[in-house]
């Protein structure tokens, strides 16, 4: 089970020097799934290195490599960053778990840090982030500016993750908008533009007036821009992208979690361990609305973002039932961070099924 980051950062002040100006830099790698572009997972992801890089200054050197596939050309890629000196490696993409526990095997000196994985080892930590939390909130909003009630939603993989933010984000909706329904389409990809942008036209042409996504690129924002229809961002604030279209941005912030890290290992005191933080934590942040969201709108979501980072407010409180019509959580009660992580259906509102 993810832990608070609070207790991360903390873990990460206790200074046993290891790595001195004799021995040169610290080396530290990123593997990226996706090419880096202005906006979406790997540039919020490349801006955490660039956090690095800033904060130690003279004590560590990152490199990345980006575009790397999940699977066999994860772990080549994964092993070569350690052959080549580098003594923590970022993996940063769900696919790359895996790769990353093998390759750890045979680099016992090396850390690894698996993003959006679950797995540990005593070399490799696990992180991730409640972007459900972001995906409630950006729900709420897009309850609010829907006409005809219908929201879409680009999928990349049918992963417990993906669940959870179609779920919250049709709980959120639902919320202020009770009629609302979600259509989903299904890509089995997390970064291919012109597959992003040719879901997000069949969408508008279901009647979707707002669309989410759970994807690499900014193609659904400014297919959406095009249409005169309106989106969430996601990752980044994609507002460059859609001026007119965007109406809030749900971001991630990876900054201050990677500083840790490297600071951990600097002094001595990285261990191995999962992490599991959201909007308290500044992982996740939902702003940057759009212009033709109103500041009653904009208030609300504000509001209900402090009562998620308070603990007053859970996106998965019963009663929730399946799409099936099968109650899953009772009324007064709330899923637990066991039964989120393991999410396998979708909600009352979500049109569709799961992707095999």
């Amino acid at each position: 089970m993810y832990k608070n980051l609070a207790a991360t950062v903390v873990a990460a002040c206790f200074f046993f020097p290891v790595f001195s100006q004799t021995q040169g830099p610290l080396k530290v790698g990123f593997v990226y799934v996706a090419p880096i572009t202005e906006t979406g997972w790997v540039r919020q992801h490349d801006d955490g290195r660039k956090a690095v890089e800033a904060a130690f200054a003279g004590k560590v050197k990152t490199t990345y490599v980006e575009n790397v596939p999940e699977g066999p050309d994860a772990e080549r890629v994964i092993r070569d960053l350690a052959q080549q000196g580098h003594k923590l490696i970022f993996t940063p993409s769900f696919g790359y778990m895996e790769p990353t526990l093998k390759a750890a095997k045979d680099f016992p000196d090396v850390k690894f840090e698996s993003i959006t994985g679950y797995k540990t080892a005593p070399n490799v930590a696990a992180a991730n982030a409640r972007y459900y939390e972001g995906r409630y909130l950006a729900g709420i909003a897009a309850g609010r500016m829907t006409k005809t009630h219908v929201a879409g939603y680009v999928a990349g993989f049918p992963i417990p993750e993906v669940l959870q933010g179609i779920n919250a984000f049709t709980l959120g909706m639902r919320s202020v908008d009770p009629k609302a329904q979600v259509k989903v389409v299904w890509l089995n990809a997390w970064f291919d533009p012109p597959r992003e942008r040719e879901a997000a036209m069949t969408l508008f042409n279901q009647d979707a007036d707002v669309v989410a996504f759970h994807t690499g690129s900014d193609a659904v924002m400014v297919a959406a821009q095009e249409r005169g229809k309106m989106a969430v961002a996601y990752h980044s604030d994609m507002r460059k992208a859609g001026p007119d279209a965007q109406i809030a941005a749900v971001t991630h912030h990876w900054g201050d979690y990677y500083k840790a890290r490297t600071q951990a290992v600097l002094d001595g005191s990285w261990k191995s361990g999962q992490l599991w933080g959201g909007v308290k934590e500044g992982m996740i942040r939902v702003g940057d609305f759009g212009p033709k969201v109103p500041k009653a709108v904009q208030v609300e979501v504000q509001a209900r973002q402090k009562e998620i980072a308070a603990g007053k407010l859970r996106p998965f409180a019963g009663p929730i039932s399946d799409n099936e019509g099968k109650l899953v959580v009772i009324k007064g009660q709330s899923m637990t961070d066991e039964q989120i992580q393991g999410m396998n259906f979708l909600v009352s509102g979500v049109q569709g099924k799961i992707a095999k």
